[in-house]
Order: structure tokens, then C-alpha cells, then sequence
């Protein structure tokens, strides 16, 4: 006799009549592939949950993992190159899942529309290792409104006149905003590079004061933004 489903797992036969009623058109789609995510992790099958997270800035693709957000994507890499190399770098065993999916947007969702300055999710830093690691994880700590060089970051990570490779480790940053990759700048005050583009980097520095955008014109080029520490004005 067959063991009855956990509270919450969705048991064999209830997932096949998902199935059937979404082949005859009685299901929205989107109810199945949340019923299947559900299934996958009660069954401990599931390592990557995916959902399209709608921002300013177009859609981005979060991806989490049981230890955390795993990967955030900016709209500029075509969705099924970034699941590729995630599903060949951690695990291909990946399902869309909005709903595991729900804090993150919050939270985002609250940062863009200014209520959120610090970010409360659990992080799965597995993509980065070394030195790399250091300098995202140094990179996380710069609060909300402020901004660091490529040195400070380095000599923070540990290695002072690896500001070079800084910037190649702050390129390769697979949880932008929420690892603030933006709020590294050049010693000068130039913006540096952005995996999004500068475009995205200087309206995300204009988000948070750093950066004064004139609107409904196009970002300035040539404009540089104020570097802040804490305690600036």
C-alpha cells in the first residue's frame, strides 16, 4: 500500500490530473509549473528555482538555490544563455518557480521604489571563489548611497594593488544590486565598467542620490558622480 503524501507535496495522481487539465486547457500553465517546482523540491530533486522579476530596468532573471539568490540578470543576455550556464555550472535539474521566487521580487520591487536600503536575503555566493569572493563580499558591505574605488575594494579583499582585477571581479558579479556592484567607481570619480551597462549603473547610482539625472533626457556621458563615504553630506 502506497504511503500517504506529505502535508503540502503533491501527490502522484494529483500531479498527473495537473498535467491532464493543463493539456485540455483547465489549468493556466503557470499553476502547473508552480505545482511541478513544489513537487520537485518536496522530493529533494530541485537545485535551481527561476522566475523573471519585472523592474525599471526590464525584466531580470533571479535565480536561488536552497542556501540563497544565486544569480540576478539583467535583461541586456538573452534568457536561455544565462539559464544555460547556469544549468552547466551548478545543476540542470532547474524549474521556474515564481513563487520561491517571492522575496527576492519583494525586495527589489521596495528598493526601486526607494523603501528598501539594505537588502535582507540569504545569498548562495557558490558562482565566486578566491579573491573574486573577497571583493563581492567587500562589495556587499558599501551602504546604500555611498560609493568606494576599485582600490578601496582591493585593499579591503586583501590585495591592495590588484585594482585591476577588482574591476574584472566586480564584472563577473552574478548578483548585481543586491551585491552593489554600481557603487564602485574610478579613483577619478568615472564610472568604471557595468556587466548592465553604464546606462543602468549611472540610474541605479541616480536611485540612490549619488548620481543627479536630468529628467526625460539621457544620461550624460561625460557627468561624474559624487563620491560618498560615510558621514559625507
Amino acid at each position: 500500500m502506497n504511503a500517504d503524501p506529505k502535508p503540502g507535496k503533491m501527490s502522484d495522481a494529483e500531479l498527473g490530473a495537473a498535467a491532464r487539465a493543463a493539456t485540455a486547457g483547465g489549468l493556466d500553465l503557470g499553476a502547473l509549473s508552480a505545482a511541478v517546482a513544489e513537487r520537485a523540491a518536496a522530493d529533494g530533486i530541485l537545485d535551481l528555482a527561476y522566475s523573471r522579476v519585472d523592474s525599471p530596468l526590464g525584466d531580470l532573471l533571479a535565480a536561488s538555490t536552497p542556501a540563497g539568490l544565486v544569480h540576478l540578470g539583467y535583461p541586456n543576455r538573452p534568457l536561455d544563455e544565462q539559464l544555460g550556464a547556469l544549468a552547466e555550472r551548478i545543476s540542470p535539474r532547474i524549474v521556474e518557480s515564481p513563487r520561491r521566487l517571492d522575496e527576492v521580487r519583494r525586495e527589489l520591487d521596495e528598493y526601486f521604489a526607494g523603501r528598501r536600503r539594505r537588502f535582507g536575503l540569504a545569498l548562495d555566493w557558490r558562482l565566486s571563489g578566491g579573491f573574486v569572493r573577497r571583493v563581492l563580499k567587500e562589495t556587499a558591505r558599501i551602504p546604500f548611497g555611498e560609493t568606494r574605488t576599485y582600490g578601496e575594494v582591493a585593499t579591503a579583499a586583501g590585495s591592495p594593488r590588484a585594482f585591476r582585477a577588482a574591476g574584472s571581479a566586480l564584472g563577473a558579479n552574478p548578483i548585481p544590486i543586491v551585491v552593489p556592484c554600481h557603487r564602485v567607481l574610478r579613483s577619478g570619480g568615472g564610472l568604471g565598467g557595468y556587466g548592465g551597462g553604464l546606462d543602468v549603473k549611472r540610474e541605479l547610482l541616480a536611485l540612490e542620490g549619488v548620481l543627479e539625472l536630468s529628467k526625460g533626457t539621457s544620461p550624460d556621458p561625460g557627468r561624474r558622480p559624487r563620491r560618498r563615504h560615510r558621514g559625507s553630506p
